[in-house]
């Protein structure tokens, strides 16, 4: 415990001497007298690019939402660091891949008797990481948190300390559960939380208008199971598209309720007169459940790491540093947003294992982000098909997934390597492993040299393994 002090002193030391550092869009608002900007950060669950009208759909209602990417940056090629949400929640909070956290599955997971055995990872966010809320308060930063945190290994869902958000630097805390998991909300007919979140958050912003703060928004909404008050269901059954495949009315439901909660907090941010310094960030965990719900034309869904498992919905709005109605091909990862919001404090980064990298040069159109490739590593069995899944490496144009259970894939051992080109095959169709074989063979060789520079924790092989009793 004398160690996790210790580090977590240092930290605030170093936070309070770069706290004078200058901040990007200062002059705009009144030069050295304006206080550091505010940060709001809203994050969906399961959430697909496809169910969002700023990326195309005429399905999905959700007009807040998209006057953030009018009023801000659209990313289309921002990826979560995992298929399932623990793990990219955890990214989220410290900037680092899940496989250098060993936290790289939903928690508290599921239990695999089949060929391969998952390992036996880390369930919960260990108390020596230090997260964006405690690197913000010696800065400053007032840190609210309302809503899913899923970073504690309580089974059972009663977030008490240790491990809690009041445990990781955050002041005021609300935290919510999927129905049937926890306590009911204390509104009628929201049974994902999502009003009382919203009430939650507005009051804390509310409170500390006059002061910098950082709020952490992050649903259970859309996550299963999937319900919404009916005469609103019924709204999108009526329509004529909710026959198509990539459209599910009752999710439909459940979005629009999203983004209504998403427009209250831009109402109160415009009331309160704050909106112009403070940057607002929304992004989802990991893509979308697949079924009646795909998002098309990306392949797989949660808990797969084709690119609709991972490639997910961002958008930023910065007045005075991000320029309305911008699109950002970069690509980006979940692991990001922590130094990007350390630089927004005016802070730097001082832990030399984060894997993030400012977003910075993105956001106010001055550069590139200087980074070769992101990665995944996810060595358990897909919650939903019960697939096995494997490792990923994203260089420029190209992909490489890895398969570590060939035989549940329906991959022969010969195909185990997939390789696609992402800007001419963004459905993931077309294997080129064969066709390209040093491409393969290089991407495959720094996948391996990455898994190793992070300690990744492998699957091994099961000696009980029977194949009767595989699912």
């Amino acid at each position: 415990m004398k160690d996790i002090l210790d580090r977590r002193d240092f930290l605030k030391v170093v936070g309070l001497a770069v706290a004078p550092l200058v901040l990007p869009g200062c002059a705009k608002f009144g030069g050295a007298k304006q206080r550091k900007p505010n940060i709001v950060f809203i994050l969906a669950d399961d959430q697909g690019q496809h169910q969002l009208g700023c990326y195309g759909s005429e399905f999905y209602e959700t007009p807040n939402i998209d006057r953030l990417a009018a009023e801000g940056m659209r990313f289309t090629d921002a990826y979560a660091a995992c298929p399932v949400c623990s793990p990219t929640r955890a990214s989220i909070m410290t900037g680092k891949y899940p496989a250098r956290l060993h936290l790289t599955n939903f928690i508290p997971g599921l239990v695999d008797y089949r060929q391969l055995l998952p390992p036996s990872y880390t369930r919960h966010l260990p108390l020596e990481e230090v997260t964006i809320a405690e690197s913000l308060k010696p800065a400053g930063y007032v840190c609210g948190h309302f809503g899913k945190w899923h970073l504690n290994k309580d089974k059972k869902y009663k977030l008490g300390r240790p491990g809690d958000p009041g445990s990781q630097g955050f002041d005021d805390v609300f935290t919510s559960h999927k129905p049937g998991k926890g306590r009911k909300s204390k509104y009628e007919n929201d049974a994902h939380h999502v009003r009382e979140i919203s009430g939650r958050t507005l009051a804390f912003i509310e409170e500390n208008k006059g002061k910098p703060f950082f709020c952490y928004v992050p649903h259970n909404t859309i996550h299963r199971p999937t319900m919404e008050r009916a005469e609103l269901v019924a709204k999108y059954k009526a329509k004529p598209a909710s026959k198509l495949d990539q459209n599910n009315p009752v999710v439909g439901a459940m979005v629009e309720t999203l983004d209504k909660s998403v427009g209250s907090i831009l109402e109160k941010l415009d009331e309160l007169g704050i909106a112009d310094n403070t940057i607002v960030i929304y992004f989802s965990d990991n893509g979308p459940l697949r079924g009646r719900n795909e998002l098309k034309p990306l392949r797989g869904g949660k808990g797969n790491l084709y690119e609709a498992g991972i490639r997910v919905p961002c958008m930023v709005r910065w007045p005075g540093v991000v320029k309305p109605g911008t699109v950002c091909n970069g690509v980006v990862i979940s692991n990001d947003f922590f130094p990007t919001l350390l630089e927004v404090a005016g802070l730097k980064v001082t832990d030399a294992e984060v894997d993030g990298v400012s977003l910075m040069p993105l956001l106010r159109q001055t550069g590139t982000i200087d980074r070769d490739a992101i990665y995944w590593h996810y060595p358990h069995y897909s919650p939903q098909d019960g697939t096995c899944q494997g490792g990923a490496i994203r260089q420029g144009r190209y992909k490489l997934i890895e398969w570590y259970d060939k035989s549940i894939n329906g991959i022969d051992s010969e195909g185990a390597l997939e390789l696609f080109d992402l800007a001419e095959d963004i459905s993931e169709q077309n294997n080129l492993a064969k066709k390209r074989p040093e491409l393969t063979a290089q991407l495959y060789e720094k996948l391996k040299r990455w898994r190793k520079s992070v300690n990744a924790q492998e699957m091994t092989r099961n000696p009980n393994y029977k194949p009767k009793k595989q699912k």
